[in-house]
C-alpha cells in the first residue's frame, strides 16, 4: 500500500503591523488551500488570534520580542533595526522548539523582508527561506537601486534638477527623485536598514503581492537583479480572502451605503498608521461638505490626532457632516470598495489599499504621506491614470474640487472607465491560466521540491 505523503509546514513571519499582517495571512490562506500546514510566528503585540477563518493554522509567539512602546518611542525604521538585533536569538529558539515539537517538518520559512534576522535561524537549521515583500515591485526595485548608490554623493547630487528628473535605467517612469526616502525619520537609519536587508539576503526565492499586468517592467527588472525566482501572486486578497484586521470593523457603514445613490459616495481612509493634523481635518471636512457629495470617513486607529475632533468644528460644519457623512473608526474596506454606491476612494495609497481599489475598479484621490505611498500615488495618477493627486497644503477649495472631479465631472467618468478595464485585467490574472494563478502554482511546486 502506498504511503500517504505528509503535508509540509510553512512558517510565516510577518511584521506586526496591519499593512503587513493582512497580506501575510492572505498568503497563508492561499498556501493552506494548496495543502500546506501553516504556522504563524508573531511577536508580543498586534497578535492574530486563532479563528475559523484560518482552519488548522498554528500561532506561536516569538519570546522576548520588543514591546509596542518601543515602536512609538523609536519610530518604524529604528524599531525595525532594533527588533532584528534582539529578535535573532529568540527566533532561533522559537524554530528549535517547533522542530522539537513537530518532528522536523518545516519545509520553508517565509518572512517579511523587514524581518531579515530570520535568515540566521534558517541557515542554522538548514531550512530554505523565502522573502515576501508586502509593498509593490516598483518600490522594492527602487530600494535595490538606492542600496547600490554612494548615498553621500547621491543625496548631494539629487539637488540638481537634471539628476532629479533622470529616469532610472530600465525602470521607466521611476526617476532618481523618487528614490529618496521621505517622511520616515532620519535618513541614515533608513539607509542602514536597506544595507542590512541586502547584505543578509540568502533567500532562495522572492514573493511579491502584485500582478504582472500592473508592474511588468519592474518585475522583469527584479528577476534579473535578484537572480532568484520571483513570484508575483497578487492581488492576494482576491486569491485567498482571509479577514485579518487587527482593528474591529464597524459594519453599520454598509447599511448606510445601501441607502446612497450609485457611484455617489467618496470613501476616505488613511490606513492604520497615517496621521492628519487638526487643521487638515477641518479643511477636509469643509471641502467634503461643500462638494455636496455623501462621504464615508474612516478615522482609523489614531489617524486623526485630535480625539474629539468633531466637537471642535463650528456648529454649521458639525450639522453638515452629520447630515451628509458617515464616520466610523474602521470599516470592512474590501466590501466598501465593492459597494455600488462608492464612486471614489480618498486614500493614503498604501499598497494594500491601492490593490483593493484597483481590484474593484474604483478611481482614487491620492494623499500620500511617506515612503512607498508616494510611489504608489505616482503610478495611480501617471501610469495607470486611475486617480488624481492632492498635493501641497490641504484646503477646502482643493478638496471640494478634487471630489467633484472624481465623482461628478466627465474626467472622473473617464477614470472610472479606465479603472474598470484595469480591474478586469487584474481579476483575469488570478483566474485559471492568468499570470498570478500560474505564479502561485509555480511557487507551490518550488516549495514542494525545495
Amino acid at each position: 500500500m502506498e504511503k500517504k505523503q505528509e503535508k509540509k509546514r510553512i512558517v510565516l513571519v510577518p511584521v506586526p503591523a496591519q499593512g503587513h499582517v493582512t497580506p501575510f495571512m492572505q498568503l497563508g490562506k492561499a498556501l493552506s488551500l494548496k495543502g500546506f500546514l501553516i504556522t504563524v510566528a508573531q511577536g508580543q503585540f498586534n497578535r492574530i488570534s486563532p479563528s475559523p477563518d484560518f482552519p488548522g493554522f498554528q500561532f506561536v509567539t516569538i519570546p522576548e520580542s520588543l514591546p509596542e512602546s518601543e515602536l512609538k518611542r523609536l519610530g518604524p525604521i529604528e524599531f525595525a533595526l532594533k527588533h532584528n538585533k534582539t529578535n535573532e536569538a529568540s527566533f532561533k529558539d522559537c524554530i528549535a522548539q517547533l522542530l522539537l515539537q513537530q518532528g522536523n517538518d518545516i519545509a520553508c520559512i517565509i518572512y517579511d523582508e523587514s524581518m531579515y534576522s530570520c535568515e540566521a535561524a534558517a541557515r542554522e537549521f538548514k531550512i530554505p527561506c523565502v522573502i515576501f515583500t508586502t509593498t509593490s515591485a516598483t518600490n522594492h526595485a527602487s530600494r535595490c537601486v538606492l542600496s547600490k548608490l554612494n548615498a553621500e554623493r547621491f543625496f548631494s547630487d539629487i539637488e540638481d534638477p537634471e539628476v532629479q528628473d533622470k529616469v532610472v535605467e530600465n525602470l521607466y517612469p521611476l526617476r532618481y527623485k523618487h528614490l529618496r526616502p521621505s517622511g520616515l525619520g532620519p535618513l541614515e537609519p533608513h539607509l542602514e536598514m536597506r544595507r542590512e536587508i541586502v547584505n543578509k539576503r540568502t533567500a532562495s526565492a522572492f514573493i511579491i503581492n502584485t500582478s504582472n499586468c500592473l508592474e511588468s517592467l519592474s518585475l522583469s527588472w527584479l528577476q534579473q537583479e535578484l537572480k532568484i525566482p520571483v513570484y508575483p501572486l497578487g492581488p492576494l486578497h482576491i486569491t485567498a480572502s482571509a479577514p485579518s484586521s487587527l482593528l474591529k470593523q464597524d459594519r453599520s457603514c454598509i447599511e448606510w451605503l445601501n441607502k446612497q445613490k450609485p457611484r455617489s459616495v467618496i470613501y476616505i481612509s488613511m490606513g492604520s498608521m497615517a496621521h492628519m493634523e487638526t487643521k487638515e481635518v477641518v479643511e477636509t471636512a469643509w471641502g467634503l461638505s461643500d462638494s455636496n457629495q455623501p462621504f464615508l470617513w474612516v478615522t482609523g486607529s489614531g489617524s486623526i490626532t485630535c480625539p474629539d475632533w468633531i466637537e471642535t468644528f463650528p456648529e454649521e460644519l458639525r450639522k453638515t457632516v452629520s447630515e451628509r457623512g458617515y464616520i466610523v473608526k474602521w470599516a470592512p474596506q474590501i466590501e466598501v470598495l465593492a459597494h455600488p454606491a462608492v464612486g471614489g476612494f480618498w486614500s493614503h495609497c498604501g499598497w494594500n489599499s491601492t490593490l483593493e481599489s484597483i481590484a474593484e475598479g474604483v478611481p482614487m484621490i491620492c494623499r500620500p504621506f511617506h515612503g512607498e505611498q508616494l510611489l504608489n500615488a505616482m503610478y495611480i495618477e501617471s501610469v495607470w491614470s486611475v486617480g488624481i493627486q492632492l498635493e501641497g497644503e490641504v484646503e477646502r477649495v482643493t478638496v471640494e474640487r478634487a471630489v467633484k472631479r472624481l465623482i461628478v465631472d466627465e474626467e472622473g467618468a473617464c477614470m472610472r472607465d479606465r479603472a474598470r478595464l484595469l480591474k478586469d485585467k487584474v481579476k483575469a490574472s488570478v483566474r485559471n491560466g492568468g499570470s498570478s494563478y500560474n505564479a502561485l502554482d509555480e511557487l507551490v511546486k518550488y516549495l514542494e521540491t525545495d
